[in-house]
């Protein structure tokens, strides 16, 4: 069903919109939050650690990182579990180097995270790549748009219930088949040298 999702009627959100929708369903949640993230560069023009790695700052931007930790550590127990799939292609692009620092400091919290090679999901890549989803529980799912330079652009909010109950079925199979966070952080990311990304 995944891979489907572009063919499934929605409500196309802005991203004020969708901000907007969001966070009542998210107060809803019944039992499980997912993330299913595949693009490789996003823009966080809001984030000073990602604009820290942006200008070449990657000592600062690591920094930054690791300020957080206070704050995730009085992070307070959800009603619900989290679980994130990144999809990752080789070579990693700096974001997905970036954002692996981020999501390492948030171990410990509810969220749990797995990593997935792309290659993984080429069978079911064949017209176009898996989109990027949000779903809260069993009752909303967003396919998150972004534009051109990875700036999130809003999403199509989608409401079918057996159209989600067949999302989550398929995120299940690539959660189960995706690596642990952890042991794919020490062996590939933190071994590389500093991104070089572009200002």
């Amino acid at each position: 069903m995944l891979e489907r999702i572009h063919e499934i009627t929605g409500v196309t959100l802005s991203a004020d919109d969708y901000l907007d929708d969001f966070w009542p369903n998210f107060r809803k949640i019944d039992d499980m939050f997912w993330t299913l993230e595949r693009i490789q560069s996003f823009c966080e023009a809001g984030e000073p650690s990602w604009v820290a790695m942006m200008q070449g700052d990657w000592a600062r931007s690591l920094r930054l990182i690791d300020d957080e930790r206070g704050a995730t550590r009085e992070h307070r127990p959800e009603k619900f579990a989290r679980r994130r799939i990144r999809i990752v292609e080789q070579p990693v692009t700096p974001y997905v180097q970036w954002e692996m620092h981020v999501l390492a400091v948030r171990l410990g919290t509810s969220e749990r995270v797995r990593v997935l090679d792309a290659q993984h999901v080429a069978d079911l890549e064949i017209d176009r790549r898996l989109p990027e989803l949000v779903v809260l529980g069993s009752t909303v799912m967003y396919e998150v748009t972004y534009d051109a330079s990875g700036t999130h652009s809003g999403a199509r909010r989608i409401d079918d219930p057996e159209v989600i109950a067949a999302c989550r079925g398929d995120l299940d199979k690539l959660f189960t088949a995706g690596e642990e966070f952890r042991a794919y952080y020490e062996r590939e990311i933190v071994p590389l040298p500093a991104p070089r990304a572009a200002v």
